[in-house]
């Protein structure tokens, strides 16, 4: 039996099943026999240890999953939780009900937004299971440990269990909920864990059960034959192949040069990105550093500190800087905090800067003094762009401070129509795909009910994508792709043949994409790109790119 879900990588497993145990029961609700206020003091103390023991479990991974698990311990001991919870406590319910009925509230809050808001729900419920266990005196329940290597299946997996799993003996994941922006997935990516998310009926598979886990296929197969096993396996030793192989720069069958890149949120993962093959930097995104500021922006000297630790590990090394990146999902009250009906559409990106034009002035002068400090190439773009005026201003901007290559992000359809005019006063463009859907197929990427639209397979997206492409190459000028879609080795190929002329991609993932494009010539991208754009719709482009490939490939 076949099961389908969303892949993360280009991975594949094989093993036998393994399931997460059930969690904990639903608390009683039988009124305490205890005072209000002594349940709360239980309450307030469980919740403090669970917050302390997720910093040490992040402080132990590491990477992305310390920063997954501090935000973990700040749901634990979240003020207006905690609230909840005395409001309960009051009303004569145990500690344990009052935790589980303050941390629903929440989650069903979280899950009706839908999107990467609606898949934190998860989190809430993993940090309640873990107090309400720390409240009974029992374990939490975690990943199982088998003596053999297996693969886990879960509803979800919880940040702490993924942050810690043992590599050695998890040959794969399998989850029946969570989607591609899921912590599940985030942190197998980090990991290279093969994971297959949003697997429909996935917990119906028995324990014990022999299956192939592809997530380059999207499929999960249960008892499978002696011949798809030992395709599976031989697949599996050509990654380990290529894994263990010397790290080549990224280039096409013909030697065409393009360019792997990295996508980073801080400095923490230079030196990885570094290790996996990463040539320099398409996407530093500095929003983390100013949404850890608090009320007010950081200096100019706490910025400068942050960006040469970044320049300072890529050293003769193309680093892209976006400016800050603010709005939508990620207000600050520093800059926009007001409260917009639709704020995807409202004051954000480079237009929130504008209006704020002292906080970018600073960014940039801080950009500028660690360029002067290091050696690498700094490049610096400016999001959310939309017309031609806005380029000129940011472009000069830049210019005035004196960083040398300054560019602009094309994540709105009215740039991308207007590429040639752009390009005549930006150094370079870099597409964000995953805005770019977005506003191309009028689906707010963080609701779930349109979650379905954001494919950037769609031909209407990589029309507006082979537009710039082709503005870029009249212009003589780079253009670059750094949203998810770099991350898909076989639509790598295909942006290429669009003219994209370097990949910037989550370091995870550089290995799968610079073997997928050592398969192609330049006129086998194109011709595949084409046949994308020639598609009705991204089921369509995706199947007839994948159908032509394997005649096109090289040996």
């Amino acid at each position: 039996m076949e099961f389908t879900g969303t892949g993360i990588g280009q991975g594949v497993a094989v093993g036998t099943t393994v399931r997460m145990p059930d969690p904990l029961p639903e608390p009683h609700t039988a009124s305490s026999t205890r005072t209000p206020a002594e349940e709360a003091e239980r309450a307030g103390t469980s919740m403090s240890a669970v917050a302390r023991d997720l910093e040490e479990r992040g402080e132990k991974a590491g990477g992305t999953a310390s920063d997954v698990l501090e935000a973990q311990a700040m749901m634990a001991e979240d003020p207006s939780l905690m609230q909840l919870v005395m409001q309960a406590t009051d009303a004569g319910k145990t500690a344990e009900r009052a935790v589980y009925e303050a941390f629903a509230s929440f989650r069903d809050q979280l899950a009706a937004m839908g999107g990467y808001l609606g898949e934190r729900a998860a989190d809430l419920d993993d940090v309640s299971q873990r107090v309400i266990a720390h409240l009974s005196g029992v374990a939490a329940p975690g990943v199982p440990q088998p003596d053999e290597p297996f693969v886990l299946l879960a509803r979800d997996l919880a940040p702490a269990d993924t942050a810690l799993l043992d590599l050695d003996k998890v040959l794969a994941l399998v989850t029946s909920d969570g989607g591609p922006t899921s912590h599940t997935a985030i942190l197998a990516r980090e990991k290279s864990i093969v994971a297959m998310v949003g697997t429909a009926n996935a917990l119906t598979i028995d324990d014990g059960t022999a299956v192939i886990v592809d997530a380059a296929a999207g499929t999960v197969t249960t008892d499978p034959s002696a011949d798809a096993v030992a395709d599976a396996r031989a697949r599996i030793a050509e990654r380990e192949q290529t894994a263990s192989a010397p790290v080549t720069p990224g280039a096409l069958a013909d030697g065409t040069p393009i360019p792997l890149l990295a996508n980073l949120g801080s400095g923490d993962g230079a030196a990885h990105a570094v290790e996996l093959g990463a040539e320099g930097v398409g996407l530093f995104r500095t929003e983390f550093l100013f949404l850890d500021a608090g009320d007010t922006a950081p200096s100019v000297d706490e910025q400068t500190e942050h960006y040469v630790r970044v320049l300072s590990a890529f050293a003769g090394k193309k680093v892209t800087v976006r400016v800050l990146d603010a709005g939508a999902d990620k207000p600050l009250p520093f800059l926009n905090d007001a409260d917009e009906q639709n704020p995807a559409l409202g004051l954000r990106g480079l237009r929130a800067l504008r209006a704020r034009e002292g906080i970018l002035r600073d960014q940039l002068a801080a950009l500028a003094a660690a360029d002067a400090q290091t050696e690498a190439d700094l490049w610096v773009m400016a999001p959310m762009v939309s017309t031609v005026e806005e380029t000129e201003y940011f472009v000069d901007l830049a210019h005035e401070f004196g960083l040398k290559t300054a560019g602009i992000m094309v994540e709105v359809p009215s740039i991308a129509l207007l590429a040639k005019r752009a390009f005549a006063a930006s150094d370079f463009a870099s597409i964000g795909t995953n805005d770019l859907t977005q506003y191309t197929l009028a689906a707010d990427r963080l609701l779930g009910t349109v979650a379905s639209f954001q494919d950037p397979w769609h031909p209407a997206v990589l029309q507006l994508i082979g537009a710039v492409g082709q503005a870029g190459a009249e212009a003589g000028k780079p253009v670059g792709i750094c949203g998810e879609a770099a991350a898909d080795p076989l639509l790598a190929v295909v942006l290429v043949g669009l003219g994209a002329t370097t990949l910037s991609m989550s370091p995870s993932a550089l290995a799968d994409v610079r073997l997928s494009l050592a398969r192609f010539d330049g006129d086998a991208a194109q011709h595949l790109a084409q046949i994308a754009c020639d598609a009705a719709d991204a089921a369509s482009a995706r199947a007839a790119v994948t159908d032509a490939a394997s005649s096109l490939q090289k040996d």
